[in-house]
């Protein structure tokens, strides 16, 4: 389908179906926005013979803060604000990506070995994932890109990583027919955050952004994760699903992030493994109350102490879903979030005694909420935001606090997307 064609087909309204479920709450907005898009790359690139179309939801993490990197579980939900690309193949060796807002890419794939001066940048996430997809077997070849994407920068929607799925998908979609599996797509984007970024993370971020909707993983094998798909309507129960975005500076936080793996992967090379994961319990508290204080600081033993009880919530979380416990789920809910608190403590961070937006961000919450929802940190932590399960009678009052505090459209009220990463008009 050739630029023009594909805009008279969204113009006619052939994509509001799709617009329908992709956007429910705003899907009359959906037509001009793509319109936009296919305009903006017609503007930066020329018309086009064969023009695609591409979207990857933001998430929020629902449970499991800080567990898959350590091959647990995770609790995790696709949302409705999205990353969306138009891209087409330009027969060079030359990769170009316009995002809007910041600017355009161009590298070669003459040469994709990691650039030490790249790290940090969008251009070695585009480097790693091309890497990535020749390393294992796959095509990838020249292309141009057009994106847009209203997941908001520092949000705690993973931006980036639907970033990372969004390049892996049109790489997937125009050279490799979209067969490979998204939770593939997915391992493609943490190699390139990891190994070219520079940002060692786990992978749930680009797999909830990948594989859509309200689903638990288990990364017990990281190589091929469980992903199960949850059937929860937080409406149903009287609430809501909201995000404080409470923001921060997130200047010179690679340390405080990367600490959080590497101390907790240390205390399991203590039991000759490599990820806590693959520890007992058991194992671990006989070691505690033995000599693991002689051998660890206490930071480390108290993210390992998280690690468990973390691990053990998302499972009892699941359960709770599962039965329609909807006052058991709040419960580990609140819990994750104090535990992520106090004792992972990744809500500030350590080098910076100025910055606490998180911290207050939290306690606001609480404070609002009381015992009449929930509230934990999503993400990373130490700066970001907040996720809240609101009950909907409360819904106005507390978005017009949240507001008050940090700012006009910083309380996002999300609805959760079941699709993850997608062409849109594959042939």
């Amino acid at each position: 389908m050739n630029n023009q064609q594909l805009q008279n087909a969204i113009d006619v309204g052939n994509f509001d179906k799709l617009f329908k479920e992709l956007y429910p709450s705003r899907h009359l907005s959906a037509r001009a926005r793509y319109l936009q898009i296919v305009d903006s790359f017609v503007r930066q690139y020329g018309p086009s013979e064969d023009l695609r179309l591409f979207s990857v939801p933001g998430r929020v993490e629902i449970g499991g803060n800080h567990t898959d990197h350590q091959h647990g579980h995770v609790l995790a939900a696709a949302i409705t604000l999205d990353a969306v690309a138009a891209a087409a193949k330009n027969d060079s060796d030359i990769i170009s990506v316009y995002s809007a807002g910041f600017g355009e890419i161009r590298l070669s794939l003459s040469d994709l070995a990691a650039v030490p001066k790249e790290r940090g940048n969008n251009a070695a996430l585009i480097r790693g994932i091309a890497a990535r997809f020749r390393q294992l077997g796959y095509e990838a070849q020249g292309f141009d890109a057009y994106i847009s994407s209203d997941v908001p920068p520092g949000s705690g929607m993973s931006p980036s990583a639907a970033f990372e799925v969004l390049i892996a998908t049109i790489i997937n979609g125009l050279f490799n027919d979209s067969k490979i599996p998204p939770v593939t797509l997915a391992q493609i984007g943490k190699y390139a955050e990891t190994v070219y970024y520079g940002k060692p993370n786990g992978l749930m971020y680009q797999c909830a952004c990948a594989v859509g909707g309200f689903c638990a993983i288990d990364f017990e094998n990281f190589d091929e994760p469980e992903v199960e798909f949850i059937n929860c309507d937080l409406t149903a129960h009287g609430y809501a699903l909201c995000l404080v975005a409470a923001g921060g500076s997130h200047a010179n936080l690679t340390n405080e992030h990367a600490a959080i793996p590497a101390e907790m992967r240390g205390i399991a090379r203590y039991f000759r493994k490599e990820f806590l994961g693959e520890v007992s319990r058991a194992e671990f508290e006989a070691a505690l109350y033995r000599d693991l204080r002689i051998r660890f600081h206490d930071r480390a033993l108290l993210r390992a102490l998280h690690f468990f009880d973390e691990d053990e919530r998302v499972i009892s979380q699941i359960r709770a879903l599962r039965e329609g416990d909807i006052k058991a789920f709040l419960q580990c809910v609140r819990d994750s979030g104090h535990s992520s608190a106090e004792v992972l403590q990744n809500i500030y961070p350590s080098g910076n005694i100025n910055e606490r937006t998180l911290s207050l961000a939290f306690g606001i919450c609480g404070n609002i909420l009381g015992r009449n929802g929930a509230w934990r940190i999503n993400g990373e932590g130490f700066i970001g935001s907040v996720l809240a399960i609101v009950p909907v009678n409360l819904l106005d009052n507390f978005r017009e606090k949240i507001e008050i505090v940090f700012g006009p459209g910083r309380c996002y009220v999300l609805t959760v997307r079941q699709a993850g990463s997608f062409c849109l008009n594959k042939e």
